[in-house]
């Protein structure tokens, strides 16, 4: 009799091991499948964002020369110069945001952008017949001219080693994510190089009031007390719900840096993927969270996932904050937040929540600006302009369906009420923001349906 059931089951048993053995390795085969167009999308949008940098770096210099070239008494061309610098520079810092140097020191190089745009952007601006350049910034323009050549030849130089060698910047990520001391990696050495280069101009003195704008992410915006890698530890472990010994805690940027912070990291219980997050020094926020796990097929959709970000910044104390808009992309949705006060939207205090859509989970956090903007005090003043007169600037042709108040930042990241209007034109998406004192526009934003934010 057991043989009899042994002969039946014996092959019945090894089919089903062996089934369960090729489903397994499917599974792996598709996973892994997935990560690497993850790893291969994110590797080819660094070495583009990289190589983008250094033709704006070699546009830059180009420009540069070209303005100098002219007689600062050909007014319209000289200043249409200056403000084609802003424009330049502000790309290649774009670019810098969009390569993994979290934890390199490159505030130098950040800042050294920063003030070229903001400097050339109100010179560019002013008028040239009450207040032309004085000796001292044309003196300045022919020093960045110099500087910028140095800085375009060192990236140049990098892009080719990193052509030559095959460099990688997943093998930037992970010298970044190593423990304290040297870090032998072709990138980061040319960076740092760089750094060490601008942080000895001493030829080109700033305006404060040009210093001072671009300091989004200062530390003094932040009012509490520094916290120390065993707080972080701690806050870490509540977030992810293990214990604090099982958190990893690395201190980021030299004492007295500008852009201290913390990074705390756990590996996943499969061992496959790393969740990270970072936190301020000064007080310990959250200012970016990341775990890059696989995502399986949605089986939720955006409103839904907005209630589950809604649900998280309860949870955690974000107050006030509405969806604003969203950005979807393989089964995984961006939402972006911002605060609400006295029913005008304050873009400025804004944060990204990324949402899996196959069982919503938060697969991250970008919330820098929400952090370092959050303390500011507004007192936000009515509207000189009607809603109607500021309709007036937009283009009769433009089908209306939103409008509000907001406060966003501008050019020369001063704060202004606006009227926002987003709206559809020739098939495109627009969202206008006008300023709500003057009638004139701050800023237009061409985008995509689903930006605009889901319905709720």
């Amino acid at each position: 009799m057991y043989r009899k059931i042994s002969s039946i089951m014996f092959p019945i048993v090894t089919i089903a091991l062996i089934i369960t053995a090729v489903w397994g390795y499917n599974e792996v085969q598709k996973r892994n499948k997935v990560m690497n167009k993850v790893m291969v999308k994110a590797e080819n949008n660094y070495q583009r964002s990289f190589h983008n940098l250094s033709y704006h770096v070699d546009r830059l210099h180009t420009e540069l020369g070209n303005t100098l070239a002219l007689n600062s008494t050909s007014t319209d061309t000289y200043r249409k110069g200056l403000v084609n610098i802003w424009g330049i520079t502000n790309e290649a810092r774009n670019e810098v945001t969009q390569l993994p140097l979290m934890g390199l020191e490159f505030n130098k190089t950040d800042a050294f952008l920063a003030n070229l745009a903001n400097f050339s952007y109100r010179a560019g601006v002013r008028n040239f017949s009450e207040k032309p350049l004085t000796d001292k910034e044309s003196e300045m323009l022919h020093s960045l001219y110099n500087h910028s050549t140095e800085i375009s030849d060192m990236l140049r130089g990098m892009q080719d080693k990193v052509i030559a060698k095959g460099v990688s910047w997943a093998d930037v990520e992970m010298a970044l994510s190593k423990d304290k001391g040297p870090q032998d990696n072709l990138i980061l050495d040319g960076f740092q190089t760089m750094e060490k280069q601008v942080s000895e101009y001493k030829d080109v003195e700033w305006d404060p009031s040009i210093v001072n704008i671009h300091m989004k992410n200062d530390k003094s915006k932040l009012t509490d007390a520094d916290v120390t890698a065993a707080d972080i530890s701690k806050k870490a472990a509540e977030f992810w719900a293990v214990d604090p010994s099982a958190v990893k805690v690395v201190e980021n940027g030299k004492q007295g840096s500008e852009y201290q912070s913390f990074s705390a990291n756990i590996t996943s219980s499969d061992g496959k993927s790393t969740n990270q997050m970072d936190f301020t020094k000064k007080g310990g926020h959250p200012i970016f969270y990341l775990n890059p796990r696989a995502v399986g097929p949605a089986k939720m959709n955006i409103n839904q996932a907005i209630e589950v970000a809604k649900g998280f910044l309860d949870k955690h104390d974000y107050k006030n904050m509405t969806n604003v808009s969203y950005d979807d992309y393989q089964n995984v949705v961006n939402l972006t937040f911002a605060t609400v006060q006295d029913d005008v939207i304050i873009y400025p205090e804004k944060l990204v929540i990324r949402v899996a859509l196959d069982n919503g989970d938060i697969t991250g956090l970008q919330a820098s600006d929400y952090v370092y903007n959050i303390n500011k005090k507004r007192d936000i003043k009515s509207p000189t302009i009607s809603l109607q007169q500021a309709r007036k600037s937009l283009s009769p042709k433009m089908k209306v369906n939103r409008e509000r108040l907001a406060v966003i930042q501008n050019d020369v990241r001063d704060e202004v009420l606006c009227y926002e209007f987003s709206g559809t034109m020739n098939k495109t998406q627009y969202r206008v923001f006008i300023n709500s004192n003057s009638g004139n526009k701050e800023k237009v934003e061409s985008l995509e349906e689903k930006d605009q934010g889901a319905s709720k």
